[in-house]
């Protein structure tokens, strides 16, 4: 029975040793699930808000070439209001599930960004259905626009803690008069 006594803090180092091993590996595991869960969960709600910037995008888009129809926005492509509606439809029907998914994946922040976003596309979608014929007040509703756009942006870049980026406000080139 002494032997097993002189050999029992060894067998005792090897269970403790065994066991913090265990442990380590466990919660290293661990740490890693949550990791890649969390950068998972990120690509989501990235790909969420990208779908949902584009589905608005595409309304903005036909929103500008209607405008150049009624005389209000120097688009090169004007498309009537009939021409358009087709478009305009899909392009509604596509925000729906788009807006669905940022309920779900976004932070509220996101959310209330992109609702601000979604009013003034939809002020600006009334306005061409009113057949308004004013150039001053659609620039003021693409400036509101604009400003919507950037704020969402900077909202989703905040929560996925992204660098700033750019506002997205070009200034294009004049075109030469002939």
């Amino acid at each position: 029975m002494s032997a097993f006594i002189q050999q029992l803090p060894t067998l005792i180092g090897v269970v403790i040793g065994a066991l913090g091993s265990y442990l380590a590996v466990m919660r290293a595991d661990r740490a890693r699930f949550h990791r890649e869960q969390a950068a998972r969960w990120e690509e989501r709600r990235l790909a969420a808000y990208a779908h949902y910037a584009r589905s608005l995008k595409k309304s903005v888009t036909l929103a500008y070439r209607i405008a150049a129809h009624f005389g209000n926005d120097p688009h090169p492509h004007p498309l009537s209001p009939e021409a358009a509606a087709p478009d305009l439809a899909d392009a509604a029907d596509g925000r729906d599930p788009a807006g669905e998914a940022l309920l779900m994946l976004g932070s509220p922040d996101v959310v209330e960004a992109a609702r601000a976003w979604v009013v003034v596309v939809m002020d600006m979608e009334q306005f061409l259905r009113d057949e308004t014929r004013s150039p001053e007040a659609w620039s003021v509703l693409l400036e509101r626009q604009r400003a919507a756009r950037e704020k969402y942006y900077a909202a989703v870049r905040r929560d996925l803690a992204l660098p700033p980026g750019h506002s997205g406000h070009w200034q294009l080139p004049a075109s030469p008069t002939p």
